[in-house]
């Protein structure tokens, strides 16, 4: 019997409203930034067309490890349950593989990247200075500089927001850092796709990180991006990008009951 948020999403597929594709814009450009709430199915149904429409070099998410056996991927590509195995989705911690699926196959030989940042460098962002964490590159990312005063303020007002004002004061700057870290690798990413295999590249990644005045595609100067947020029920994202498109909201639990 199939579980009931496989019959939900089922429905949510399809009634999904028919997206328009990118604009000229989009398809100009060198790298592509797909923001999304991560279990919105209809974001994941607009990813899957522009990731047609666009036919890039490579797709780049940021949920999967930077390590990927690429032979592995090509041979399970076509079959959901196959590749979620190979790519070890079940322990990475995101919503059901069944979304993210069509964004696979709607471009059959685009290279599969990762960006992820685990949480051994997520605590290494904590507890060192963030070049370090980073590695070799970080001043290509700016993470040997500190942000100014103003911004420092307001990413760690933002990141008090989205954990229901739950966190401890001192832990702010850390999950700055880490936002900071997942950007920068993301950044990366999509560079190194773009200077491997040539234009367009994807991201697919959380709106957070698609923001242009201060997530990944702030990072690429001098590169040709372009960045799609999505919104549910008319709320924008928060930050700016090029193009926002909406989506209906999806039924979910008040996220700050766990902080509660």
């Amino acid at each position: 019997m199939r579980s009931l948020f496989a019959l939900c999403l089922g429905a949510a597929l399809a009634a999904a409203p028919v997206m328009s594709g990118p604009p000229d814009a989009a398809g100009e450009a060198d790298i592509v930034f797909l923001g999304e709430v991560h279990d919105n199915p209809a974001h994941h149904v607009l990813q899957a067309d522009w990731v047609r429409a666009l036919a890039p070099t490579a797709i780049v998410f940021e949920m999967l490890p930077v390590t990927l056996d690429q032979d592995a991927i090509a041979a399970a590509r076509g079959d959901a349950q196959a590749l979620a195995g190979v790519l070890g989705w079940a322990d990475l911690g995101w919503p059901d593989f069944a979304m993210y699926h069509p964004i696979f196959t709607a471009a059959p030989e685009a290279e599969i990247r990762g960006a992820l940042i685990g949480r051994t460098e997520a605590r290494a962002a904590m507890t060192m200075p963030l070049a370090d964490a980073f590695g070799e590159g970080a001043g290509d990312f700016g993470l040997d500089l500190p942000l100014p005063p103003e911004m420092q303020a307001a990413r760690e007002a933002l990141q008090m927001a989205a954990h229901c004002d739950a966190l401890p004061e001192t832990m702010l700057p850390g999950m700055v850092a880490i936002q900071r870290l997942r950007d920068a690798a993301l950044a990366r990413a999509a560079r190194d796709a773009l200077r491997d295999l040539g234009p367009p590249v994807v991201v697919i990644t959380g709106n957070g990180h698609a923001r242009t005045d201060w997530g990944a595609p702030a990072l690429l100067p001098g590169f040709a991006v372009f960045a799609l947020g999505q919104s549910e029920g008319g709320v924008p994202p928060e930050g700016t990008f090029d193009l926002v498109r909406d989506a209906e909201p999806v039924d979910r639990p008040d996220p700050c009951l766990a902080f509660r």
